[in-house]
């Protein structure tokens, strides 16, 4: 499906949909620990439901209430789905015991759609058992190689299998436990492998002991919040302050796991893209300035390329205690950004780019071009089709705005190809806001992998055919 964006100025008032790395980390919590958790306003995506029926082909009982009389109205909460309806609760009923996972008996075939995380920190989780479970995805999965997590796996007594094109670990991949621990050593040019590994260590049989060398790592966010959720389960583990080591006994379990999920800042960097580029203002609900998620660093970046950035409580009862709101009146300014943390910026990041006035470098961030396409080529070929001058470069991408719009329109070149890509295509949508005339972009379903509606939110036009 194609998206057609025309130029405008884009203010709004939104509620920013729940955080996928949230929903994803407390699903699998709530799924591999013991009694029943209740996930209130989890983000409810394609990749969120990939990991719900992950879950269940590993024997986990999963309930959603979908019932009309919700409004949606707490931290984290997701706008309208496509029958208006918004996700609530949804109640999991953990397969956790004293002896660790009590997986079903017999081989298990898991698909995990288009979603990474679920793949990678699934893949540790089925190890703590003793049948194989195989993993399965789409296209995009089938090209994404975990090679070093399943070298460590393998090192710690689990048994693996997986294709080796188009590099090392790529779907389908079978694993089958016991978990035996031991030390091994993983580098991480995605966080996702240590998360994994971290994730599930603890719940490795009583008298295990996994010791994790990490010669590499990039994302350290993505580790923080995972480690955030070991702290709050009171799980003991021993760490090195730069993350080069991790110790973590097993034997432990995980309680249940209740709340709200808070909002995510990965999704809430395209709206706020739009008001850079369109100039605002936009205000965004849902998000806490207190939360450890990487991506908030999108703000930051935004007031120093001259946006007008302020958090403001709310008044008590409306729902969510922080206003966020983004604008500009001014120029937009380049200038140089380490991504490596915060890879999944890049796409939003350099569509704003475009319409900066001088050089923007987006550097130290290799590892985008690793995620669910080679983000870094994507952008600089569909930005460089706009008229955007974009140069790539081994590990990022510079961009020299001269604070005009770029070019709309592509007479008989075709819409701009997002390659499948959420994020890209959301960039590239963004981007488009800005231009000189309407846009057409291709995979515009792809959008509701992380966040559903996003593309009807910018008054696209979605159609079937090309224009």
């Amino acid at each position: 499906m194609n998206v057609l964006i025309t130029p405008h100025r884009f203010s709004r008032v939104l509620r920013i949909p729940a955080s996928k790395s949230h929903t994803i980390r407390r699903l699998l919590i709530a799924a591999l620990g013991e009694g029943v958790s209740e996930i209130a306003y989890p983000l409810d995506s394609l990749d969120t439901r990939s990991c719900a029926a992950v879950c269940r082909v590993l024997g986990v009982e999963i309930t959603g209430d979908r019932s009309a009389g919700l409004t949606g109205d707490g931290p984290g909460a997701n706008p309208p789905d496509g029958e208006g309806k918004r996700p609530g609760i949804w109640t999991v009923r953990g397969i956790g015991t004293a002896e660790g996972p009590a997986f079903p008996p017999g081989p298990a075939v898991c698909d995990v759609g288009n979603s990474g995380t679920t793949l990678f920190l699934a893949l540790a989780a089925a190890a703590l058992g003793t049948v194989p479970v195989t993993f399965t995805g789409d296209e995009q999965i089938g090209r994404r190689g975990a090679g070093p997590l399943l070298d460590a796996l393998a090192a710690l007594g689990v048994k693996v299998s997986s294709r080796k094109d188009p590099v090392p670990g790529c779907t389908p991949i079978t694993v089958e436990g016991p978990w035996k621990g031991g030390r091994v050593t993983l580098p991480c040019p995605t966080s996702q492998y240590l998360s994994a590994l971290l994730l599930a260590a603890p719940l490795a049989p009583a008298g295990t002991l996994t010791e994790i060398e990490v010669p590499l790592l990039n994302e350290k966010p993505y580790v923080e919040l995972t480690l955030s959720y070991l702290k709050a389960q009171g799980i003991p583990y021993e760490g090195a302050e730069d993350f080069s080591f991790f110790r973590v006994p097993g034997g432990g379990s995980y309680r249940p796991l209740n709340g709200p999920v808070p909002g995510d800042f990965s999704s809430a960097a395209f709206p706020a893209a739009a008001a850079a580029i369109t100039g605002g203002p936009v205000s965004l609900l849902g998000l806490d300035p207190a939360d450890p998620q990487g991506d908030k660093a999108f703000f930051d970046i935004l007031s120093r390329m001259g946006c007008e950035v302020t958090w403001t409580k709310e008044a008590p009862g409306q729902g969510t205690p922080w206003r966020l709101t983004v604008s500009r009146t001014g120029p937009l300014r380049g200038g140089e950004f380490d991504l490596n943390a915060t890879p999944d910026l890049l796409p939003a990041l350099a569509a704003v780019a475009c319409y900066a006035r001088g050089k923007t470098a987006l550097v130290n961030v290799a590892h985008a071009r690793i995620k669910e396409t080679d983000r870094i080529a994507v952008m600089t070929r569909e930005l460089g089709r706009l008229g955007g001058v974009c140069e790539e470069t081994p590990d990022g991408l510079i961009i020299r705005g001269s604070g005009t719009p770029l070019g709309g329109g592509l007479g008989g070149r075709g819409p701009l190809d997002s390659r499948g890509d959420h994020r890209v295509v959301m960039a590239l949508a963004v981007a488009a806001l800005g231009a000189e005339g309407p846009v057409e972009i291709s995979g515009a379903e792809s959008a509701a992998v992380t966040y559903p509606g996003f593309l009807e939110i910018l008054d696209g036009t979605l159609r079937e055919e090309n224009l």
